[in-house]
């Protein structure tokens, strides 16, 4: 039998697809696995590369089967699917897999250890609990304004909204509503109190990582930002410039040339959204800071007097990108560009 030399693994929660291949890309096998067999199918087989698409668990059986001795790619989805030919089956995908990551051009994305998964876990739960309180919010202010109460928008306005209840047994408000509100003002407070509880890990987690404080000494990059881009970008080193790097950001315009016509439309939102929304963020806030108290940067200046605001947000956010990647990649401290520095 012919040396096996790629495996394209086709994951699933419980029925996997696998595809052997040679060297030459010849098919050795495309056989269906039970979930409990396959660790024990890799384990007989010689070192070889396996690939896999990126997925919720592809870390998980990355890891496992790396131990038992094979190298393991992990592929973009996206990149998967043009090799895909007709129909949608497990068999197909497995062979779409050994056949894309032998492009040199398709690159893998890096194994996560398991500390690594954990940190992006606690980032996850607190968007999660974000999202869920202010899909409460949002309840609580419509229920209200039924009755004629309103109060500004935001999480900030919070306490005038509640502070804008009648007391218990006022009959403006039916006792079935009254106790339905206070059911969705206790839920937000526990809501608040556990991304309290996880802000507070994150803060004491900064303060032990170097990386991280460097990160913070960045114009817009806070305590969540630094922590974000240190868990999902465990490696930068593998974008091989900081435009890579903001590129995968999704913050570099969209590319729709031909010929000698060079066009260039608005930001290709692709790659880590939350790490996008908040670079994003961080540059209103220094874009608001300098609106309100000027800035001594004559490159932003000259910026916000010729374009739209959140055009010269998205531009700072790219830029801080770069320099995030360069103080990564590269070492050293953020400085204080000398134009800044106090006269």
């Amino acid at each position: 039998m012919r040396e096996i030399a790629t495996v394209g693994l086709d994951l699933a929660k419980q029925v996997f697809q696998a595809h052997g291949a040679d060297a030459q890309g010849q098919t050795l096998f495309n056989r269906k696995l039970r979930r409990s067999e396959v660790l024990s199918f890799f384990e007989k087989l010689p070192p070889c590369v396996v690939g896999m698409e990126a997925c919720g668990s592809s870390y998980h059986w990355a890891r496992e089967i790396g131990a038992l001795g094979h190298e393991v790619k992990i592929l973009p989805a996206q990149y998967v699917k043009p090799f895909v030919t007709r129909g949608k089956t497990d068999a197909a995908d497995a062979v779409a897999i050994s056949q894309a990551m032998k492009r040199p051009d398709i690159r893998s994305v890096p194994v996560k250890t398991a500390g690594q998964q954990a940190a992006t876990m606690v980032l996850r739960t607190r968007t999660f609990f974000v999202r869920q309180r202010a899909n409460a919010v949002n309840a609580l202010r419509g229920f209200m304004a039924e009755f004629g109460l309103v109060a500004n928008r935001g999480i900030a306005n919070f306490g005038k909204l509640v502070a804008a209840l009648p007391e218990r047994g006022d009959a403006s408000i039916p006792p079935a509503a009254r106790l339905m509100l206070d059911e969705i003002v206790t839920e937000i407070e526990a809501l608040t109190a556990r991304i309290e509880r996880i802000d507070d890990r994150i803060a004491a987690h900064a303060k032990q990582d170097e990386d991280i404080r460097r990160l913070m000494a960045i114009p817009g990059i806070g305590t969540l930002t630094a922590s974000s881009i240190q868990a999902h970008v465990p490696d930068p080193g593998c974008f091989k410039s900081a435009r890579h790097f903001s590129a995968w950001l999704g913050l570099t315009p969209r590319q729709n040339s031909s010929g000698d016509k060079q066009r260039s439309g608005g930001i290709s939102r692709m790659g880590n959204a939350d790490l996008r929304s908040l670079l994003y963020i961080g540059a209103m806030g220094v874009l608001n800071a300098a609106r309100r108290y000027g800035t001594r940067s004559e490159w932003l200046r000259r910026l916000m007097d010729r374009r739209p605001l959140k055009v010269v947000a998205v531009a700072l956010a790219n830029k801080n990108a770069r320099v995030v990647w360069a103080l990564l990649t590269k070492g050293g401290s953020y400085h204080v560009p000398a134009e800044l520095v106090e006269k």
